[in-house]
């Protein structure tokens, strides 16, 4: 197994984050969680010898405040979304996620460190990669339109997203990157066969396929901890799927 890392996680309380958490301590690496509800962890994760949780909202925790925390920290993880409620869809804040991956970029390079950060965002297949010019049916075009106009999460999406590839882009000395695309997630117990792809092989709209959340808190797992996987996505917007059994 690689070094133990020390890593920070966003969102780490929510679906997809708590199993990012639970693969990253059995693997046993040192996790930050940065979380506004503590008591969702389960109590066997939550007493973690590994496990620091930082009770506050990413958003509201000072510039100073912040790196102190990423401060030594190895690389951070983003599973931050926006709850599917009236509220969370249209209830503030609508750049959520967008400004989370800002201001940790931001305390990353107050750091100063002599190594690059790795930053892993999850993302969604609805969010082209603009970097490859991935082909986008007109219709799919024309939905994803009204989503901008009606659905402020999928902006903050592709907001967060394009912040990495043009902000950050491909040779930041302080920080490398990479936004891992699921396709329609679906809670399953344990990790299965799960295939990677540099752009989406089908619609998401229209032929979404599925994507287990605890395959993408794998994949993600070994984004931050295995150099291998890290060096063949770096810089790239992987989508993942389930692998279909014939």
């Amino acid at each position: 197994m690689s070094n133990k890392k020390e890593i920070i996680v966003v969102g780490a309380s929510g679906a997809t984050g708590s199993l990012l958490v639970a693969e990253l301590l059995n693997r046993g690496h040192r996790v930050q969680a940065i979380v506004r509800s503590p008591e969702r962890f389960p109590e066997a994760i939550r007493k973690h010898e590994n496990l620091s949780l930082i009770h506050a909202s990413v958003l509201n925790l000072s510039d100073t405040e912040l790196a102190k925390h990423v401060k030594n920290c190895d690389a951070i993880a983003s599973c931050l979304g926006h709850n599917m409620s009236f509220k969370g869809i249209f209830g503030a804040p609508h750049r959520l996620v967008t400004d989370a991956t800002r201001r940790l970029c931001v305390a990353i390079k107050a750091n100063e460190s002599d190594t690059p950060i790795k930053f892993v965002l999850m993302n969604t297949t609805g969010n082209s990669n603009r970097d490859l010019n991935e082909p986008v049916s007109f219709a799919q075009r024309c939905v994803i339109g009204l989503l901008r106009l009606l659905l402020p999460p999928h902006v903050d999406n592709e907001n967060a997203a394009d912040y990495l590839r043009t902000e950050i882009g491909q040779k930041d000395g302080a920080i490398e990157w990479t936004a891992v695309r699921p396709d329609g997630l679906t809670n399953e117990d344990t990790v299965t066969a799960y295939e990677l792809h540099p752009s989406p092989i089908r619609s998401a709209i229209f032929d979404a396929g599925k994507t287990s959340r605890i395959n993408v808190g794998h994949f993600m797992a070994d984004l931050i901890t295995e150099d291998e996987v890290w060096n063949n996505w770096k810089g790239q917007m992987p989508v993942i799927y389930n692998k279909s059994i014939v």
